[in-house]
Formats: structure tokens, C-alpha cells, sequence
């Protein structure tokens, strides 16, 4: 599924394209998403100056005077800056469209993804409302990890992605993030010391940024906004490698499950 790095990558692509244009229409195909798309958006959006594109977590925020246009990408979503002309597909559920004319499009294969409108603040809305602080902020350091990680048993790598912890840390970028902070997936939270904290909030970070610069991981039906696939998928260390050398100590990638999600880890790297 579309991850933070993902989300940001789409975010700067579109934004050239539509931010400061007025929403001359809104086509909606398919109004059952994650959540039923408002009714009113037709009737809201026309005639509004779309102000800035956000990012918060992995949901955008399209602000306009009135109101915000919160957008997910759910599994396999993705936007596409296109023509009027160019005839909407299958999975193309939803088609904002500008005064000159240009068209942003949802595409969402398995309509997991969510198209809302919020007219009051926006940081208050339940689904923001309850996040934790961005990966790449100030405010998520070695204190606050060790902070909230003190005295938890659930994995380090169950802690670092949790929304409520921290948000954006996506299965593919925690397992890359604890390998390079040397820290085994399954090690109680608790357990990890202020060092440990230190050099796994920077691997998160370091890991994130290059993920944004290099434009997202391919996975599945991912693409940017240009079309164009991301290539963070041909730097990952241990993702996806299961059984492969570790490209460190030669050993192999170990693979298991831990909450569900698909985990990889060198057992002779990551302690």
C-alpha cells in the first residue's frame, strides 16, 4: 500500500499542477470507498481556490477557504494529473476538475482509499485528530521514543507503527529502519535504551528521506503523479529479501510475521 514516502511524493507531484486553481466540477464514478463519498462535495467545491496541499501522515489535506478535502490512498490508490479528454478507466472512481480545465483523478483498484470533506478544523478531525508526531519532525526524538516505548512489551516494531506513536512508519520502512538501527523487529519496546532510541529514530528518519528523494517504493499498482514509478524499492536491505543474503554480513534475511504484517531482519546484524 501507498506508505508516507508514497504519499509525499504524490503530494509534490500534484501540487504544481492544481494548488491555487479554482474547483470547477467534481465527477464522482464510484461513491462507495472506505467511506461513502459527502454528496455534497458537487455542490461545496465548485467555485473554491484550492489554497495549499498538506500532508499529514498518509492523509493529504486539499485546504481551501471554506473547508478541507482529506484524501487516502488506502491499498492501492493513486492520482493521476490528466486531461479532460483522456477517458476515465475502470478503478478511476473520482475526477477533480479545475477551471483551465486540468483533472485530477482518484484511481482505486480496491476501494479501500477515502475521499471527505471537513468544514471546520481540520486538526480536530477524529481521523487527525489522535495522531502521533510526523517521522520527520522535531518533535518525534530519541526522548519521546524512549518515553513511550518505557515499560511497553509489544515489539519495537508493532510500537514504531502505530499512528498513535508516531505516524507514516509503514511495515516497509520500519523493517528498513531497524535494520540500519541494528535493532531486531521483535525486541520488547521496553527493553530498547536511550542509545538505541537515538539511532533508531534516525534511522526512521534517514530511511524516510531517502524514500521521499527517490521517489517512493514501487509496489503493486504504485505510481507518482507523473506516471512515473518511485526506485526506493531497488535500495531496500532487508524488505522482501527473504532468505537472500543479508548485504552486510552474508547471512540470510530472515522472514516472519509480527502483527500480521510480513517482517524481514538479519538475526546477525540486528540485535
Amino acid at each position: 500500500m501507498p506508505e508516507l514516502p508514497e504519499v509525499e511524493t504524490s503530494r509534490r507531484g500534484i501540487t504544481p499542477h492544481i494548488e491555487g486553481k479554482i474547483f470547477k466540477t467534481v465527477i464522482v464514478r464510484q461513491a462507495r470507498l472506505r467511506w461513502p463519498v459527502p454528496e455534497s462535495l458537487a455542490l461545496d467545491l465548485p467555485g473554491l481556490r484550492l489554497d495549499s496541499i498538506e500532508r499529514r501522515g498518509k492523509y493529504l489535506l486539499l485546504a481551501t477557504a471554506k473547508g478541507t478535502l482529506i484524501l487516502h490512498l488506502g491499498m492501492s490508490g493513486n492520482l493521476r494529473i490528466t486531461a479532460p479528454e483522456q477517458a476515465a478507466g475502470k478503478h478511476d472512481h473520482i475526477d477533480f476538475v479545475f477551471a483551465d480545465d486540468t483533472v485530477l483523478r482518484l484511481n482505486d483498484q480496491r476501494k479501500f482509499g477515502a475521499v471527505l470533506w471537513c468544514d471546520t478544523d481540520v486538526k480536530a478531525h477524529p481521523l487527525l485528530v489522535n495522531l502521533g508526531p510526523e517521522p520527520l519532525s522535531a518533535e518525534f526524538d530519541a526522548n519521546y521514543l524512549c518515553q513511550r516505548a518505557a515499560g511497553r512489551a509489544v515489539p519495537i516494531k508493532s510500537l514504531i507503527m502505530d499512528s498513535h506513536i508516531v505516524v507514516g512508519v509503514g511495515n516497509i520502512y520500519a523493517s528498513e529502519a531497524l535494520f540500519l538501527a541494528s535493532v531486531q523487529p521483535t525486541r520488547p519496546a521496553g527493553q530498547l535504551d536511550a542509545e538505541e532510541c537515538r539511532q533508531l529514530v534516525e534511522a526512521i528518519k534517514t530511511v524516510l528521506q531517502q524514500a521521499i528523494e527517490q521517489g517512493g517504493t514501487t509496489l503493486r499498482d504504485f505510481t507518482n503523479a507523473d506516471g512515473k514509478p518511485g526506485y526506493f524499492k531497488q535500495s531496500l536491505r532487508v524488505y522482501g529479501r527473504g532468505g537472500q543474503p543479508c548485504l552486510s554480513c552474508a547471512e540470510p534475511i530472515q522472514h516472519l510475521k509480527i502483527g500480521q504484517r510480513a517482517s524481514y531482519y538479519c538475526g546477525n546484524c540486528q540485535r
